[in-house]
């Protein structure tokens, strides 16, 4: 191998590095109710947050179709096993999938069409703990969306309490919300 190509190898590793990890985002979850939430994130795992603790949560660009929520009522032994009276994820504290419903969601995915974040707060499974998710700076976001079909009588009981929440299927709208490169908080009990 060339000296040459020698030299420019690790340089073209270093941008690519720079690049992917420059376009991840943080996520801080704050546990603001006056119980514990045991955080779950899938990606992420699965946290233990007493009132005004928070976790923070580092995830890489480009992920897709993830999801936040909090568990509530839980009971794990010593090696993380247990349940959760809401959004219980198989008995675990660190969750590799979905969370049962009922459980309040926050919904991403990371740097996609154009470079922007798409994120909103879902009902449709239900709804256990008050929640927002904002960003850290709103200087580079908007808000954009699409949607086709109507509310139920259901969905809008949740949509006037609630009214960022994503509450129907294609909710978009009003719920909807997109972003380039940034990092978010996601509060229980706002």
């Amino acid at each position: 191998m060339s000296q040459h190509v020698k030299l420019i190898f690790p340089f073209i590793f270093s941008i690519i590095f720079l690049i992917s990890t420059a376009t991840a985002a943080t996520f801080d979850i704050l546990n603001r109710c006056s119980y514990t939430v045991w955080a779950a994130a899938s990606p992420g795992g699965g946290r233990h947050l007493n009132p005004g603790q928070s976790w923070r949560l580092d995830v890489a660009a480009g992920t897709k179709m993830a999801r936040i929520w909090g568990r509530t009522n839980c009971n794990f032994d010593s090696s993380g096993r247990g349940r959760c009276e809401t959004g219980d994820c198989n008995g675990g504290l660190q969750c590799t999938g979905w969370g049962q419903p009922p459980n309040t969601l926050a919904e991403y995915a990371l740097n996609q069409y154009n470079n922007l974040d798409f994120y909103d707060i879902s009902l449709v499974d239900g709804f256990n703990i008050p929640m927002s998710l904002v960003y850290k700076t709103n200087q580079y976001c908007c808000t954009n969306g699409q949607g086709s079909c109507s509310s139920t009588g259901f969905s809008r009981f949740f949509k006037q309490r609630c009214p960022d929440a994503y509450s129907y299927p294609q909710d978009d709208p009003t719920s909807t919300f997109t972003c380039s490169s940034t990092n978010y908080r996601v509060v229980f009990c706002p």
